[in-house]
């Protein structure tokens, strides 16, 4: 975020409702070079710019939370020459980033098991994680060699632990004490999950936080997720009532319907 892009401005009305924390699915990247004739690796690179662009829109609408899954666990099964390509390109990136996102107070935490990554990347990883720590303006979540079933079976093994330990009570454990062991803690559950490339599922991602998020799918491949779309998505966001299980004032003030 050092460098300067060509990155569209993002204008909300004044007043409309915002989420928190939007996650997303960036989806479509392999589709995308293919349908131009292009390498799968020319996708990926294309997908990274879209990455760092919705890190922009968020940065300026004061999006508190973005989180991007960016490599799934079920991903190692991609021929082995893509899966490289990708571990090197994550490499780049974080590289390339750290200090723009360091000026611009923007915290980076990748989220995932890491237990297959390679050395370098993991050393890349610890260093951005480090350096940019103190950032409070947006705190970024790239979900990576992650998957929401792993998630959850880390945080039972977790207290499966303590309580074997001695050190926990299975009676006490709560849905926040089990949330407190889930690899975005402690960042809020999304308000809306963005999938682009035309599939309409989670795919095994964050099971558990998205339990009350608001899903938004287009067909659009990552690499043509743009301002516009952007805005389309939070403008419909706006527009849904989040009940959570209750009901609006509307439907608790209608007239009963005659019998």
């Amino acid at each position: 975020m050092a460098e300067t892009d060509e990155t569209d401005e993002i204008s909300s009305a004044p007043g409309s409702i915002l989420p928190a924390h939007i996650a997303v699915v960036m989806d479509g990247n392999g589709r995308w070079a293919q349908r131009r004739g292009l390498a799968r690796a020319e996708g990926h690179a294309h997908g990274a710019i879209a990455a760092r662009r919705i890190v922009e829109y968020c940065y300026q609408q004061n999006i508190p939370y973005l989180t991007l899954f960016a490599f799934s666990s079920e991903n190692w099964n991609r021929p082995q020459q893509e899966v490289a390509l990708l571990m090197e390109l994550f490499t780049e990136r974080l590289q390339a980033e750290t200090a723009g996102m360091v000026e611009r107070k923007i915290s980076l935490r990748v989220v995932g098991s890491r237990s297959r990554f390679p050395q370098a990347l993991l050393e890349r990883i610890e260093a951005v994680e480090l350096a940019t720590a103190g950032g409070t303006h947006l705190s970024l979540q790239v979900a990576a060699d992650y998957g929401g079933r792993w998630d959850i079976v880390e945080a039972a093994r977790q207290l499966a632990s303590k309580a074997a330990a001695g050190e926990l009570e299975p009676s006490t454990i709560t849905e926040q004490s089990f949330c407190d062991g889930l690899a975005l803690s402690p960042a809020p559950d999304p308000d809306l999950l963005i999938r682009t490339g035309g599939e309409s599922r989670v795919s095994n991602f964050l099971l558990w936080q998205l339990a009350y998020a608001e899903l938004y799918f287009t067909e659009l491949c990552w690499p043509d997720f743009d301002a516009d779309e952007f805005q389309l998505a939070l403008n419909w966001f706006a527009a849904r009532s989040r009940r959570f299980g209750l009901i609006d004032d509307l439907e608790s003030s209608a007239p009963a319907e005659p019998e």
